[in-house]
């Protein structure tokens, strides 16, 4: 690409990253009405590594080594196993779509901290403000939500969530930039279906009702979120810090739950839509270098 295109492409990625990822909240709540969280989770990985053969197969990408595999294993595990199965933990024990968001939306601050000793990257004062500023507008959003239901595990499977998805990413950056994008995500991905799969034996029934609505919901998250979202987001990790990747995870519980509001007539309310400009602002202020 020149360098117009590179610009182009950098001011565009966070926009279609955070739709793509705001959907996966939505369309797991369609899918776990019909399946078992971890049982939807194994079927979904299974399709994605058909896809993701195809790709290498077809690309024929270069093929990390021992250490290469390994590494991506443990970046799948994280990125897509712990995170991935805690948010559909979670809305299956009803947590509502728009909530189930928040929790992992606290990834910035959390990744500030650990990428400043970890990777070595200064966060400035003005980022530390935008990063106070998203954390203000999670709040917002998450006054006054229900939180009735099988609320306790729900929660505690949401930080669970964060926890992984913020090691996942770190983890990533520094010690999986070198592997082509390809060849590691079918690693990551054999892993995680694996790791599912025996989640779902220990501990489900492995119910699933085969709906037309479950049918597009998984063919949606298979591609949209597993493909294209997964492949933004290791493209955003390699092109920016990894603070200012984490920022755009602020934009995420705002898009969700204006999606829910749409959807599920999800309560919005006006404290809550101010919440929503706060993480936009503190999404410009974090993540202002990136595409300079």
């Amino acid at each position: 690409m020149n360098h117009n295109q590179d610009r182009l492409a950098a001011r565009a990625a966070p926009i279609l990253f955070v739709l793509l990822w705001s959907t996966g909240f939505i369309g797991t709540k369609y899918v776990v009405n019909d399946a078992d969280p971890l049982t939807y989770l194994a079927i979904r990985m299974a399709l994605v590594v058909g896809l993701m053969a195809v790709i290498v197969a077809v690309a024929r990408p270069k093929w990390p080594d021992r250490t290469g595999i390994a590494h991506s294993a443990i970046a799948g595990i994280l990125v897509h196993g712990f995170y991935l199965g805690g948010t559909a933990i979670a809305i299956a024990h009803s947590i509502p779509a728009g909530l189930s968001a928040l929790i992992p939306g606290l990834q910035p601050i959390l990744t500030s901290t650990i990428a400043n000793r970890w990777l070595g990257e200064k966060v400035t004062p003005v980022q530390w403000g935008g990063l106070l500023l998203g954390l203000g507008g999670v709040a917002l959003i998450l006054h006054n939500r229900p939180m009735t239901g099988e609320a306790g595990l729900g929660w505690l499977a949401s930080v669970v969530a964060l926890i992984s998805i913020t090691l996942g990413t770190l983890y990533q950056r520094r010690y999986c930039n070198h592997i082509d994008w390809r060849a590691g995500n079918l690693v990551q991905y054999v892993a995680v279906t694996i790791f599912f799969a025996v989640g779902a034996f220990l501990f489900e029934d492995r119910v699933v009702h085969w709906t037309r609505e479950f049918v597009l919901a998984l063919a949606w998250l298979a591609v949209a979120l597993s493909i294209g979202s997964i492949g933004l987001l290791y493209w955003l990790i390699r092109h920016a810090a990894a603070t200012s990747v984490a920022s755009l995870f602020y934009l995420v519980p705002a898009v969700t739950a204006l999606m829910a509001y749409l959807l599920f007539s999800e309560k919005l309310d006006t404290l809550a839509i101010a919440g929503m400009a706060m993480c936009a602002a503190a999404v410009f202020v974090v993540n202002r270098r990136f595409g300079a």
